[in-house]
């Protein structure tokens, strides 16, 4: 995902600018060591459930002040520094907008996305 180039695309959109004072994006990226031992990791495997992320997108969508909410999760082998997961959620104040992203990075990483660190 090109962050830019969406967000970009979302001001676009009828409602941009009347509902959205905020837009908060996560970009989560392959470390290089494991989040347990701090053992160096070479790769991990991804393995997405796209139809659970997507009832959690939809369920924070919903959420008053939230008017778009954008996830998307790269599946298959990467290495330290790829890109792996984007989340991008507008809205129209901090107060609803920090938590809602909070809450949907949370939910897709322990509900809807598996990992496997591959180790040499």
């Amino acid at each position: 995902m090109d962050i830019s180039a969406t967000i970009a695309e979302m001001k676009k959109d009828p409602g941009f600018a009347e509902n959205v004072g905020m837009v908060l994006v996560h970009n989560g990226v392959v470390r290089g060591w494991s989040r347990d031992d701090h053992a160096t990791v070479t790769g991990i495997e991804i393995t997405p459930d796209y139809e659970r992320m997507e009832e959690i997108r939809k369920e924070i969508e919903g959420r008053d002040g939230i008017w778009r909410v954008v996830a998307e999760a790269h599946e298959g082998p990467m290495k330290p520094g790829d890109d792996v997961l984007f989340l991008i959620v507008a809205g129209d104040i901090r107060e609803n907008v920090k938590p809602a992203l909070a809450d949907l990075l949370d939910r897709i990483k322990s509900e809807a996305v598996t990992k496997r660190e591959i180790f040499d």
